[in-house]
């Protein structure tokens, strides 16, 4: 299935009232390190389609989901679960250290 485009109208229901854990990866089509991140977070989807959702939010077609999670730099990643933030990164991360958000 992959990663899911996440906006206001699903955010309720895909994150805060998912029964899995959530990792969400905020970013912008002109973010270079997001770029970067991209691939290795699609390769997370895949394999943990079963176990966790994966959620992209593009945040300058997202700016209030940006700011209730209060994005600052991109890429930021954000684990959810239960509809609470558990962990948060900044910056290009490796796959294992993805992998470990949803876990």
């Amino acid at each position: 299935m992959g990663a899911l485009t996440i906006t206001k109208q699903n955010f309720e229901t895909e994150v805060l009232k998912s029964d899995k854990p959530v990792l969400l990866d905020f970013w912008a089509t002109w973010c270079g390190p997001c770029k970067m991140v991209a691939p290795i977070v699609d390769q997370v989807a895949e394999e943990t389609r079963h176990s966790a959702k994966i959620g992209k939010i593009n945040i300058d077609e997202e700016p209030e989901l940006a700011k209730v999670f209060k994005v600052m730099s991109i890429p930021t990643l954000v684990s959810v679960k239960d509809g609470k933030v558990v962990k948060s990164t900044v910056g290009v991360q490796n796959k294992q250290t993805i992998l470990s958000m949803v876990e």
